[in-house]
């Protein structure tokens, strides 16, 4: 049994899609920012940094991870599923997953800072932003007009980088003429995986009001 430590954000999502893509029981325990439950002493026992998501494997000793990306190499190695095991294949999947650990996920939040919360409208972060994830999505679209998913077949690396891909209007980010992109994100949008995933851990009248609570978690 998985205990997911979560909240309705991109990140979140995330993990609890692989979840449901990989049938593991799990137990939601959905944290609230404004109560700063992700800063108490008993969370920082299992995420120092104090971020969602994190998990916690029962059935291996209790053994505590954290980060996105690093829950998902866990949860695939766990299961045998959604990362390959042969050198070539495996490595594909990791380069794209760091590539939205390290661009999509920091500069589509960024952008949703600037566009949506900062106090001042500052033209040149929002624009900077913006087009840098702009940038990114259409390098996605370009590997996306090669292969089905971003590593060849359905991976742990499209589960990391469809989270944030959906919610680009909140950014103020357009997918037009992106249309490798958009086929992909139909394609997810399709998975009952993804479907539930998109639901924990509770369901969003207001995609608003989901992405509002991603960014409070970025500025505490």
């Amino acid at each position: 049994m998985i205990d997911l430590y979560t909240a309705a954000t991109p990140n979140g999502h995330k993990v609890s899609i692989a979840l449901e893509e990989l049938q593991l029981p799990y137990t939601v325990h959905a944290l609230s920012f404004d109560k700063k439950e992700q800063k108490t002493a008993a969370f920082l026992t299992i995420n120092p940094n104090g971020r969602i998501p994190a998990i916690v494997d029962r059935n291996n000793d209790n053994f505590a991870v954290f980060e996105s990306g690093a829950i998902l190499i866990y949860l695939a190695e766990l299961t045998g599923q959604l990362l390959p095991q042969d050198v070539k294949g495996r490595s594909q999947v990791l380069q794209w997953l760091m590539f939205q650990m390290g661009g999509v996920g920091p500069m589509q939040g960024q952008a949703n800072v600037f566009f949506r919360y900062f106090p001042e409208k500052l033209q040149g972060p929002i624009d900077r932003y913006q087009h840098e994830t702009r940038r990114l999505y259409e390098v996605l679209d370009r590997r996306l007009g090669e292969v089905d998913y971003l590593a060849g077949d359905y991976s742990i690396a499209d589960i990391a980088t469809y989270p944030w891909v959906r919610i680009h209007d909140w950014s103020g980010v357009s997918v037009d003429g992106l249309q490798h992109l958009q086929r992909w994100m139909k394609a997810l949008d399709q998975r009952p995986a993804v479907q539930r995933g998109v639901l924990v851990p509770q369901r969003e009248t207001d995609t608003a009001n989901a992405v509002k609570t991603a960014q409070a978690m970025l500025v505490r």
